[in-house]
C-alpha cells in the first residue's frame, strides 16, 4: 500500500507514476476521499466533545436543581447526529482504504519507462546457447518419447494445464528442488521454512494478492486460498509484529506446490508444463530495513542467478518496465533461461523489490535503534528457482540426438546418475 503522507506531500508523483504503469490517474480522487474521510472524522470528534461537555453540563444543572429541558433536548440531537456522522465516517473510510487499496507500488526511478516486456532493459548474459548438430526438441516432445511425461492422463482426471511426471522425470524434479534449498540454506544463508500452503484473506491483502488478483487464486470453501507462491506465506511469517533493526535483514526460503487458476493467462502456452495450474517453486524472501533494501535485493538476484550458473544454463538478467512490473514491486528483475526448443530466453524468476508497500498492508515494522521509534519494514522476493521451468530447461539443454538427456554436473549427486537414457 503506498503511503497516502507521501502522496500529499509529493503532488503530481502517484499520477506520474500510474502514467508510466498504463494506469488511470488516481491522485485526485485519492485526495478527495482522504479529505473527506478526515473531514468526517474531524466533524465526529468536535460532536463527541460537544457530548461530553452538554453531558457534563446536564449534571451540574441537574444536581443543582435547574432546569434541564434544554440541556436534554441538546443531549439527544447530539447522539443522533453523532451516530449519523459515525456512520458516514465509517463509509468514507472505507471508500478510502478500498481505494488506496487497489494502487500499485509506486516504481523506482532505476526502472526503464515502457508500456510492456518489450521495454524491458537487458543488464546481463550468462553462458552461450548451445549449437546442435540436431533440431532440438521441446521439452514436452521429450517427455513424450521418454515415455515420463503425461498430459492426457492428467487432463483426465484433472483437467487442462496439470502433468504426470514419471520415473526419472519425478526424480528429476525432486532432484532439482533439493539441490536448490541446500545452495540456498548451506551456501546462500537463507533459512528453509515449511509454510502452509492454504491462507487466510488477510494473509494474500497484506502481500498484495487481494483484492486485485483473487480471479487468478483458488479459492477454498472455507473462504481461504491455496498459495500462488510461498512469498505470500513467508512474508506474512512478521505479519503484526514489531521487529527489532538488530533481527535485519531476514531471509527465508521454501520450496513449495503453487497455484494458479491462470484466469489472466487464458490461451498462452498452453502446451506442455510452462504454465500450469499447480507448479513447485523454490521461494527467496528477505525482510530488511529500508537502507538494506536495494543491496538486498541485488544480493537476493544474485543468488537466483547462481542456480543457473551451476547448472550451466544460458541465461539472461533484465529489469522490467514500468509498464510489465508487477502490481507489489518498486523494482524487478526477471532472470530468462535460453530454451533451444522454443529458440528463445524464458522467464525462470522474478526478483522484486517492494519497498514498505507490502509492510504497510500487513503492519510489520521494526524498532529503530538509535531513535526507538517503529517504522515500516521493506520486503523482497523472488524466485529461487521455479523448478518445473527449470527442468523444462535441463531436458532442453541437455538433450542428445539419440533423445537421452544429460544430467548437469552440480545435480549428479542429487539425481543419482549422470544421465537419463533414451527409451
Amino acid at each position: 500500500m503506498i503511503d497516502i503522507n507521501f502522496v500529499r506531500q509529493n503532488p503530481g508523483v502517484l499520477d506520474k507514476a500510474m502514467k508510466n504503469r498504463n494506469k488511470q490517474p488516481v491522485e485526485a480522487e485519492l485526495l478527495r476521499l482522504d479529505e473527506k474521510s478526515r473531514a468526517l472524522q474531524t466533524r465526529l470528534q468536535k460532536l463527541q466533545e460537544a457530548r461530553n461537555a452538554n453531558s457534563a453540563a446536564f449534571g451540574k444543572a441537574k444536581a443543582q436543581g435547574q432546569d434541564v429541558t434544554e440541556l436534554q433536548s441538546r443531549m439527544e440531537a447530539l447522539k443522533k447526529e453523532i451516530a449519523e456522522v459515525a456512520e458516514a465516517a465509517t463509509a468514507a473510510k472505507a471508500e478510502f482504504a478500498d481505494f488506496i487499496a487497489a494502487i500499485p507500488n509506486i516504481p523506482s526511478d532505476e526502472c526503464p519507462v515502457g508500456a510492456d516486456e518489450n521495454d524491458n532493459v537487458e543488464v546481463r548474459r550468462f553462458g552461450t546457447p548451445r549449437d546442435f548438430d540436431f533440431t532440438p526438441l521441446e521439452h514436452h516432445e521429450l517427455g513424450a518419447k521418454l515415455g515420463m511425461m503425461d498430459f492426457e492422463r492428467s487432463a483426465r482426471i484433472a483437467g487442462s494445464r496439470f502433468v504426470f511426471l514419471f520415473s526419472e522425470l519425478a526424480r528429476l524434479e525432486r532432484a532439482l528442488a533439493q539441490f536448490m534449498l541446500d545452495v540456498h540454506t548451506k551456501e546462500n544463508g537463507y533459512t528453509e521454512v515449511y509454510v502452509p500452503l492454504i491462507l487466510e484473506q488477510k494473509a494474500m491483502f497484506g502481500v498484495g494478492q487481494l483484492p486485485k488478483f483473487e480471479e487468478d487464486l483458488f479459492k477454498t470453501t472455507l473462504g481461504s486460498y491455496l498459495i500462488p507462491t510461498a512469498e505470500a506465506s513467508l512474508t506474512n511469517i512478521h505479519n503484526g509484529e514489531i521487529l527489532n533493526e538488530c533481527e535485519l535483514p531476514l531471509r527465508y526460503t521454501a520450496y513449495t506446490p503453487c497455484f494458479r487458476s491462470e484466469a489472466g493467462a487464458a490461451g498462452r502456452d498452453t502446451v506442455g508444463m510452462l504454465r500450469q495450474h499447480q507448479f513447485g517453486k523454490v521461494e527467496l524472501v528477505s525482510i530488511t530495513t529500508p537502507e538494506q533494501a536495494a543491496e538486498e535485493h541485488e544480493r537476493m538476484t544474485a543468488c537466483a542467478e547462481g542456480i543457473l550458473k551451476k547448472l550451466e544454463l544460458p541465461f539472461r538478467t533484465v529489469v522490467l518496465s514500468t509498464g510489465d512490473m508487477g502490481f507489489s514491486s518498486e523494482k524487478t528483475y526477471d532472470l530468462e533461461v535460453w530454451l533451444p526448443g522454443q529458440g528463445k530466453y524464458r522467464e525462470i524468476s522474478s526478483c522484486s523489490r517492494c519497498n514498505s508497500f507490502q509492510a504497510r498492508r500487513m503492519n510489520t515494522r521494526f524498532k529503530r535503534t538509535a531513535t526507538g521509534k517503529n517504522e515500516f519494514v521493506h520486503t523482497l522476493n523472488g524466485s529461487g528457482l521455479a523448478v518445473g521451468r527449470c527442468l523444462i530447461a535441463v531436458l532442453e539443454n541437455f538433450q542428445q540426438s539419440d533423445g537421452s538427456i544429460k544430467i548437469p554436473e552440480a545435480l549428479v549427486p542429487y539425481f543419482g546418475k549422470t544421465e537419463i537414457a533414451a527409451r
